[in-house]
């Protein structure tokens, strides 16, 4: 390994995987404090990455873009090494060409072979190891021990003060600000909007307790009730970003918005499936104060429809909004006395 090395993280990706990947430049800056680390993202993700100390450059990943010009882009920085968290055979033929000598990638595909991609293999691999830890094998790769898996998302000073006008204008008194965010994208298994409703309407009644349903896109049966804060409605991912960092707690599913959370210190209650590929020992939020909720034991045995993404927690000894709702008043309990 060089002295100061120049190094780019390749996470064109969804945002719950982007965060998960920002324990990368901060474990690589630790070890090589002069090293040039650079993030090759998408447009939309950009965002997690803003004002990140240990990011040197920022770079968009635009599939329409031609391969050529992207070639181009990178070769300036005359990259010492790439670390390709999520390969794909377009990537590792523009990083190939873009002279940088050490790649590495996850798996070994016959591309990789050809561009003589070193990889870090996943045949041995195990189900309840954290995404997270997975992502920083490819720094241990080159040499580096990483001392922590924590996601980390940084707010400006002017955000701050932005974040901080915001939660005083919505909790005029001081109330605790609780936010829900219903929907998942599909990405993870998920009660009805309709049992979010019902956590809604039991919470908004509590004492010292102000709820923000922080979906951008709500769903009907959430929109336009009374007393409740829709701060992301029509907001960019960045937006959103400094309105999530005013929550004192967020209930959601797996999904982006949680791992979101993680990334800005916010406490998380979410729900969870126990099977290994959505795991919360695969998934969970790292960084912050999370709690998980999970079916009961045999409900997976009796009720599972066969695919997590159609799973919606439904029938006996699954999670609704009772089971919910129990949970969020024995953590808000001591702040609400």
């Amino acid at each position: 390994m060089i002295e100061n090395p120049k190094i780019l993280i390749v996470r064109p990706d969804r945002i719950g995987d982007v965060v998960l990947s920002t324990p990368l430049p901060r474990e690589i800056k630790r070890a090589f404090p002069g090293s040039f680390v650079a993030v090759l993202v998408k447009e939309y993700t950009r965002d997690i990455y803003l004002n990140n100390p240990f990011v040197d450059e920022l770079i968009i990943y635009n599939e329409t873009e031609s391969a050529g010009g992207l070639c181009k882009k990178l070769r300036k920085f005359r990259f010492d090494y790439s670390l390709t968290l999520l390969p794909t055979e377009r990537l590792n033929w523009i990083l190939f060409f873009s002279g940088i000598k050490k790649r590495i990638g996850v798996g070994y595909k016959f591309y990789q072979f050809l561009t003589n991609t070193k990889s870090v293999f996943r045949n041995k691999y195990i189900p309840l190891r954290h995404e997270s830890d997975y992502c920083l094998d490819e720094i241990r790769k080159l040499g580096i021990e990483p001392q922590s898996m924590d996601s980390e998302i940084f707010l400006s000073e002017e955000e701050k003060k932005e974040a901080e006008g915001w939660k005083k204008s919505w909790c005029l008194n001081g109330e605790m600000l609780i936010g829900i965010n219903s929907t998942s994208g599909n990405s993870s298994p998920n009660m009805p909007a309709s049992e979010y409703a019902g956590i809604i309407r039991r919470l908004k009644n509590l004492p010292d307790v102000k709820i923000a349903v922080m979906d951008l896109n709500v769903p009907e049966s959430l929109q336009n009730l009374e007393g409740i804060i829709y701060p992301n409605k029509g907001n960019s991912l960045r937006e959103s970003i400094i309105n999530f960092s005013v929550l004192d707690l967020l209930v959601s599913s797996s999904t982006g918005p949680m791992h979101i959370a993680a990334g800005l210190k916010v406490p998380t209650l979410s729900l969870f499936c126990p099977l290994p590929a959505c795991s919360p020992q695969l998934w969970s939020p790292k960084g912050n104060k999370s709690e998980i909720i999970l079916p009961d034991e045999n409900y997976c045995k009796t009720a599972c429809p066969g695919d997590p993404k159609k799973c919606r927690f439904e029938g006996k000894g699954g999670i609704d909004s009772e089971k919910v709702l129990k949970r969020v008043k024995e953590i808000i309990q001591p702040e609400t006395k």
